[in-house]
């Protein structure tokens, strides 16, 4: 056998020797990525159901991960904008066993809202409308409870927005209540209101009730 033809099949072996070790190391990467991944808890997922008794007693947190606050507002009579804000907290203190006892209490960031209108959003926050600096926040606490049936119900209460309290009532639909991971409870519900825009001073660009809807969970921690 020539010199050439040696190195040629030396040659041959070398690069299949090296695309043998490249696919080795792929596959040793996958199976560590596949290992550093999250991994989803082990047993069935948690999955709420229309029956708030599966909420036991107690003080839940509302998580704002899981959380919406829409403002919907007619944009001069020709549609529906809508108008979100991001932060909000609050606590619910739940007896399934006497919801008339349960408490609520609801803050909303008021310069947390966002439009579909760039730079809009800063402006509803500003002095013109919604004055964010001096009212940093718009509050919800409720005075009462009225259980319509096993998934709905209606929550009257005190509404502030702009430093002026206003009694409002919410109608409530349960969404989802159990059991959650670690021994935590949830329930998830939405809620409906409609505000005179004129009791609160705001700018005559609100003209027509807005409808405000609530759209989050409540978690109770083990």
């Amino acid at each position: 056998m020539t010199g050439s033809k040696q190195m040629l099949i030396s040659s041959n072996r070398l690069r299949t020797a090296l695309l043998a070790l490249a696919l080795v190391q792929s596959l040793a990467g996958g199976a560590l990525a596949q290992t550093d991944a999250p991994q989803p808890p082990p047993g069935p997922l948690p999955h709420g159901e229309k029956d708030g008794t599966l909420a036991v007693a107690g003080t839940y947190a509302l998580d704002p991960a899981h959380a919406g606050v829409m403002a919907y507002v007619s944009h001069l009579g020709f549609s529906r904008s809508v108008f979100r804000f991001d932060r909000v907290k609050g606590t619910l203190n739940w007896d399934p066993k006497a919801v008339a006892k349960s408490t609520l209490s609801i803050a909303v960031e008021t310069a947390s809202i966002t439009s579909n209108v760039e730079g809009f959003a800063k402006e509803l926050a500003g002095e013109k409308y919604l004055n964010a600096q001096a009212h940093p926040q718009a509050t919800f606490v409720a005075t009462a409870f009225r259980q319509t049936d096993a998934a709905h119900g209606q929550v009257d209460g005190n509404f502030t927005l702009m430093g002026k309290t206003r009694p409002v009532t919410f109608d409530v639909t349960l969404i989802g209540a159990g059991p959650w991971f670690g021994g935590a409870y949830r329930m998830g519900v939405q809620a409906r209101a409609t505000i005179n825009p004129q009791d609160y001073g705001l700018n005559q660009f609100f003209v027509d009730p807005i409808e405000i809807v609530v759209d989050t969970e409540f978690e109770k921690a083990p």
